[in-house]
């Protein structure tokens, strides 16, 4: 969209007269074909979830917390993160039994932005449909709020999360050197993010591929979902990608 001028002559940025702040995600359900969302409880959703992590220790690599070396332990994280609104933590039900999380993070209302983040998907979840409905929910349920910006953030070196911010739609945005450190180490972040202008035909893009049509009987996709999400980059990353 074209930048407004001012008096003065100087580019500004294009008018939102019908904008208001959207209000905060609800702390409730989503349910998809595939998928079930459900606010992360420790007595309905912990030993379910530190079942379906134990072995994968490499899904935690870049993550700020874990892996975790017993029930009790992983019970006290949900215990110290389940009930606070920002981030705001959500259990994956595939077929009703617990196997990854997810959040919202970074809600800013007043800028109308908010971050996916903390996914952590189980192998029982990974390369699932209903891994990727439940990414698909809660874009859906974020924008249908009135949330103009839903980015996603990852370790530049996070091969993995970075192929799937560009098979999900997201734009790469660019990468913020020395950002933060974790785990005593340095990390550098990839910022992608999409739009509210570019979520009617990323949506459209998502039931296509989530409609049951595009299975065969063994439950294989027909099409890609990169098919019909791709999505030129602001920006060029990092060179041989």
């Amino acid at each position: 969209m074209d930048h407004a001028v001012n008096e003065f002559g100087q580019p500004i940025g294009f008018p939102l007269p019908d904008w208001t702040p959207p209000p905060h995600p609800p702390r409730e359900p989503m349910v998809g074909r595939y998928c079930r969302l459900e606010p992360l409880q420790p007595a309905i959703h912990a030993a379910a979830l530190y079942e379906a992590y134990a072995g994968n220790d490499p899904g935690w690599t870049y993550l700020a917390y874990g892996p975790f070396r017993s029930f009790e332990s992983y019970r006290d994280w949900i215990d110290s993160v389940h009930a606070v609104n920002d981030p705001l933590f959500f259990a994956i039900l595939d077929r009703g039994k617990p196997v990854g999380v997810a959040s919202y993070l970074r809600i800013m209302p007043s800028a109308g932005s908010i971050e996916v983040g903390h996914l952590n998907f189980s192998p029982a979840l990974q390369r699932s449909a209903a891994a990727t409905e439940a990414m698909y929910l809660m874009m859906e349920a974020a924008f249908r709020l009135g949330y103009r910006r839903y980015e996603w953030k990852c370790d530049d070196l996070n091969a993995a999360s970075r192929a799937a911010a560009r098979r999900l739609g997201f734009s790469y945005e660019g990468t913020f050197r020395q950002a933060t450190v974790y785990k005593g180490r340095n990390r550098d972040t990839a910022w992608y993010s999409i739009i509210d202008t570019e979520w009617p035909t990323l949506r459209r893009a998502f039931e296509a591929w989530l409609d049951p049509w595009n299975f065969d009987s063994a439950g294989r996709q027909r099409s890609r979902l990169s098919d019909f999400t791709r999505v030129p980059s602001r920006k060029p990353e990092r060179a041989g990608e």
